[in-house]
């Protein structure tokens, strides 16, 4: 069996073989959406939109959400 031979046999492996670590890598660093932590709101009674741009809560915050997150996450 020489080389050509042998490669085209393993061609078929090798390439589902990269499909796969591809499809791998690009769903572990695909972005996630952001979670909210409703509990900071429980604990704070303080509505969501206080810290966070979006009145939902989640991904962006303001500068007292930044204030928040830089003091531990304790309000005083």
């Amino acid at each position: 069996m020489d080389a050509c031979t042998t490669l085209r046999k393993l061609a078929p492996a090798l390439l589902s073989a990269a499909a796969a670590a591809a499809l791998v890598a690009a769903t572990s660093f695909a972005p996630r959406p952001a979670a909210a932590k409703p509990e900071f709101a429980a604990q704070t009674k303080l509505p969501c939109g206080q810290c966070h741009v979006s009145p939902a809560g989640g991904g962006a915050l303001k500068p007292f959400g930044q204030k928040f997150k830089d003091n531990g996450y304790k309000l005083k």
